[in-house]
């Protein structure tokens, strides 16, 4: 069982952003990671052109409960804060992601605009700008297409491989470091993307799964036949799916328009569990706990984000933003998650192990 430790609020200095652009509907415009010692947390969030750098403290707090194990988060003050100059957009950023590298002390910042221009950076987890760009990967049709939402990932075991998905060109770009490897071509418009993560499968790095419309597709970049695809999975026709994330044991989550949480077995392609009308209203973010795969932590469009067993379909506990998400993410291999909100506050929840009663 997990809990939170902690359950942080704070609100990005105005003139750091005045106003935030708007973001679309999947809220991945927000990365962070965990300091060294553990004290603080840096926050990643784009807004426009630009990305901004935020460190929030992380001190363990008395926790207190609303109804319905509703967290209320404590207020607390942005301790450093200033522009990622790093990174030269020329158009509004859509996605970002942190990856960790073999080298310790260091992260990789991906970020991906409108016109799917990719850009990766080197980042100093001590908080340092070191000011280097590590390379940047100009968009396939030169960006002379029509602008929209745009995903990226890092594979689990080569950060070098990243995976970027253009909305309304209906295409996935998969590249090693700065080199083209390979487009996929969806029937549908993109919306999530994800390795696939498993140590007991071979070539782990090569299986992606994408949301496409009210479709769950799996590709095998090492095949050729049918264009890559493995497999399609079909929801009910309009429930469109926006998130779909994976676990280190290997389950594919996916959630979307329907409220419902499904998870998958990737060895048979199968439904393992579904999570029937979890959340309220559409469900935009998924993220599977780094303690204990069998929970998921849930973002929906009404504010709210929860942890749940997703075996059990019982919901832990949840926090609520104060306005739209735009951006949500967790650490990697740790339990903290972030959201960002349109009025510019940000909330950092940090997630352990719940000690076994005496």
């Amino acid at each position: 069982m997990l809990e939170a430790q902690s359950l942080r609020k704070a609100v990005v200095p105005s003139t750091l952003i005045e106003n935030p652009s708007p973001g679309n509907l999947q809220s991945t415009r927000l990365a962070l990671h965990v300091s060294v010692d553990g004290s603080s947390c840096w926050v990643y969030v784009a807004s426009g052109c630009h990305i901004y750098k935020l460190q929030i403290p992380l001190e363990d707090t008395f926790v207190s409960k609303g109804k319905e194990s509703l967290l209320i988060p404590v207020q607390t003050q942005v301790l450093d804060s200033f522009m990622v100059n790093r990174c030269p957009h020329r158009s509004e950023i859509q996605s970002i992601v942190l990856t960790e590298t073999e080298s310790s002390g260091y992260l990789m910042l991906g970020s991906v605009d409108s016109f799917g221009h990719l850009i990766v950076s080197k980042q100093d987890t001590t908080g340092k700008d070191i000011n280097r760009v590590t390379y940047s990967v100009l968009p396939r049709d030169g960006g002379v297409g029509e602008g929209s939402w745009a995903g990226l990932c890092f594979s689990p075991s080569q950060w070098s491989m990243a995976a970027v998905a253009h909305s309304f060109c209906k295409t996935v770009d998969v590249y090693d470091q700065d080199i083209h490897v390979r487009t996929l071509r969806t029937l549908w418009y993109p919306s999530s993307l994800n390795f696939i993560q498993n140590q007991c499968l071979a070539n782990e790095s090569s299986m992606l799964v994408v949301t496409e419309g009210c479709q769950l597709t799996i590709w095998d970049l090492r095949m050729k036949e049918n264009g890559g695809c493995l497999q399609r999975i079909c929801s009910s026709p309009g429930d469109i799916f926006y998130a779909v994330c994976c676990s280190s044991t290997g389950n594919v989550a996916v959630g979307g328009a329907d409220r419902t949480v499904t998870i998958y077995d990737p060895r048979r392609w199968s439904a393992l569990s579904r999570w029937v009308h979890c959340s309220k209203y559409e469900i935009t973010g998924l993220a599977f706990s780094s303690i204990d795969p069998d929970h998921i932590y849930i973002q929906g469009v009404d504010y709210e984000v929860f942890c749940g067993q997703w075996k059990e379909s019982n919901k832990v506990f949840s926090f609520r933003g104060d306005s739209n998400w735009l951006g949500f993410s967790k650490c990697p291999n740790r339990d903290v998650i972030g959201g960002w909100c349109d009025s510019g506050s940000i909330l950092v929840a940090d997630v352990v192990a719940k000690e076994s009663e005496m």
